[in-house]
């Protein structure tokens, strides 16, 4: 598609000759990565103007409704005052990984023709191709990737009804798929007649079943019926997907192998980031396997780098209890309440900061905090749809505070699964500024919240879930790596070596803060790397990868000595003299018309009813007034377990 004539100028603003050929990655003359930003067009105008014309002086259309912008560092044209169809795009932004977000306008067209409405983040791939119609994948597609697909339109349906826009999910060629994710073209604002229900929805599927059988095409039928029933609910409907989704998943096999590091940078003696695992200090052993967080810590010296490693030990702990648990439940535990655990969790760690601060009477902005990006991989089991046991439904639940971030690479591309708490995020979602007119402003990159500078009611969390279908790279770092887009302009020079065998995932990591060093030097970089396996093709390493979990002989001898308790390392005993802030336990986890165990997710309650007697006797030789402090604060019914002696 793209043409030698074809031209795209850098965006340096001081290149001395900023003319390129588009397709290049980097500008010929001062070496700056090239922006190949295509977007989608849409307005009455917009399929009446032929192929190649320059539009603006800047747009040339490639395509039916496909334009690149050849001068992507300057600023699009917005009008005053925003147009009402533009608002929706705004208000869901959180949700970009599947919606397309508003770039500008063009305004210069005729008297009495409307504008024309130029979209980005758009699913078109980097050689300004439209990804497949979800109808023309289906065929190829593995079984649990069509559910996957199906899910995920579920997913949609609620905050798209909201805002009168489902009848977009109903739309074949409206609905693009790249790899994993559903992606929409755009957002039509007309609205139907009536609402679509969910009758609506389950015709829209049924010619997706029609094309092939498969094994869980008789199952997704079902499902589509009872979609025609009105009296169904969408609580139901979306129960009965999930549990098909897993049985799918659990048909693939999985392997996960993560490396992390993190460095102080070339101009900072002191290093506030904190990640987990970070292979030069847990390359011996993992306190809780499936588990890799990133925490940039605010506050300067004796501050931000306290902040993070509370976070990750706090979250450690409770993370390896929420495993524990998970393992002894007889039935699938459902994403939400998952999602519920894991903030819990997460607010348990923000008021265990968060009191420090207070402890110490640290005001405004003296008091610390960090951000936090966090992927938590659940092993659960499952009975797969072939009807055997699998003991991983590779579900992968991710969360973030602040503007670390997580990123999915495959061979093909390069998607951010986070959106950052910043000023930016804030101006777009309240629908007060486009995405990149907000970037000019000064306090652009000023965090709206992080974790334990405030107490965690005034947190707003969101818990995001995935399912691992594909041979990827799951990519976590701090801002000292993303700034400035170092990762969407590398990331075939790291990630895709690695998914080919040709790079093991601890030399990327560290290729990685090589490259944040040199480019982004001013700050400390961290980065966790997960490579995910769901296939055997290329699996030629080019040297053999170590196992996700490595046990010296000597705690080989002590787990057989203590089959059921857990083994403390420095890294959880570190915690082990905190005094922990009173936070209620959050709420069991609960299975229809079953007992079920309570799910304990603070530190100091997993250890004394889900732990061990050799962890609170640590505790209690460690810190015993802090210990006893804790146990007072205890409902009556557990502090019976708070002699470590009697355990």
């Amino acid at each position: 598609m793209l043409s030698i004539e074809r031209i795209i100028y850098c965006i340096n603003k001081n290149c001395d000759n900023p003319i390129n050929f588009a397709g290049e990655r980097v500008c010929a003359s001062c070496q700056t990565p090239l922006v190949h930003r295509y977007l989608w067009a849409t307005g009455s105008l917009v399929t009446e103007i032929p192929l190649g014309t320059k539009v603006s002086d800047r747009y040339e259309v490639i395509d039916r409704q496909v334009w690149l912008d050849t001068r992507p560092g300057l600023l699009p044209e917005v009008p005053q005052e925003l147009p009402s169809d533009v608002i929706p795009y705004l208000r869901l932004y959180p949700e970009r990984s599947h919606l397309p977000q508003v770039y500008g306008f063009v305004t210069s067209l005729p008297e009495g023709t409307d504008h024309i409405l130029l979209l980005e983040n758009v699913p078109i791939d980097e050689e300004g191709n439209i990804y497949p119609t979800i109808i023309d994948a289906w065929q190829k597609a593995k079984p649990v990737r069509q559910v996957y697909w199906l899910w995920q339109i579920l997913q949609l349906w609620t905050p798209l009804l909201e805002l009168g826009l489902a009848h977009n999910l109903l739309k074949a060629d409206n609905l693009r798929v790249q790899g994993w994710c559903v992606r929409l073209l755009d957002l039509n604002a007309t609205t139907p007649t009536e609402q679509p229900n969910l009758k609506d929805l389950s015709d829209s599927w049924q010619p997706l079943l029609e094309l092939t059988t498969t094994s869980v095409t008789p199952k997704l039928q079902n499902i589509i019926q009872q979609m025609a029933n009105s009296e169904v609910e969408l609580e139901t409907i979306a129960s009965q997907l999930n549990a098909l989704l897993l049985a799918a998943a659990g048909e693939l096999p999985l392997t996960l192998t993560i490396a992390g590091a993190t460095d102080a940078g070339p101009q900072l003696k002191q290093n506030e980031d904190t990640c987990y695992p970070n292979t030069a200090v847990d390359s011996h052993e993992l306190l809780v396997p499936n588990l890799a967080i990133v925490c940039d810590g605010i506050g300067g010296h004796q501050g931000g780098e306290v902040a993070s490693q509370l976070a990750v030990q706090s979250l450690k702990l409770q993370i390896r209890a929420l495993f524990a648990e998970v393992a002894t439940q007889p039935e699938i535990v459902p994403p939400n309440l998952l999602q519920e655990q894991l903030e819990a969790s997460l607010r348990v760690a923000n008021n265990l900061i968060n009191s420090r601060n207070d402890e110490q009477k640290r005001q405004g902005r003296e008091r610390m905090a960090t951000t936090l990006v966090m992927a938590v991989q659940v092993p659960q089991r499952v009975l797969t749809t072939s009807e055997w046991q699998s003991d991983n439904a590779h579900e992968l639940y991710l969360a973030n505070v602040g503007d670390s971030r997580a990123y999915w690479i495959t061979r093909e591309y390069c998607q951010q699964l986070t959106v950052d708490d910043d000023i930016v995020t804030r101006e777009v979602r309240s629908a007060r500024s486009l995405y990149r007119q907000a970037l000019q402003r000064q306090d652009a990159n000023a965090l709206t919240q992080a974790l334990g500078n405030r107490d965690a009611e005034s947190l707003r969390l969101a818990i995001k879930r995935f399912i691992i279908d594909e041979d990827g790279i799951l990519l976590l770092c701090s801002d000292g790596l993303s700034d400035n887009n170092w990762v969407e302009n590398s990331w075939q020079d790291y990630a895709v070596p690695v998914l080919t065998g040709q790079m093991t995932v601890e030399d990327a990591a560290h290729h990685w803060i090589n490259l944040a060093n040199e480019k982004n030097g001013h700050d400390n970089t961290s980065v966790v790397l997960t490579l995910c396996r769901v296939s055997k093709e290329y699996l030629v390493p080019i040297t053999p990868t170590p196992p996700l979990v490595e046990i010296p002989e000597p705690e080989i001898a002590e787990l057989e000595r203590y089959p059921e308790e857990s083994v403390l390392t420095e890294s959880s005993q570190a915690l082990l003299d905190l005094e922990l802030p009173d936070e209620p336990s959050p709420a069991p986890i609960k299975q229809p018309n079953r007992r079920q165990p309570l799910l304990l997710v603070g530190g100091l309650l997993a250890l004394i009813v889900g732990g061990t007697g050799i962890g609170l006797f640590a505790w209690w030789q460690l810190s015993p007034q802090s210990f006893q402090q804790m146990c007072q604060k205890l409902p009556p019914s557990l502090q019976q377990y708070c002699s470590p002696r009697g355990r």
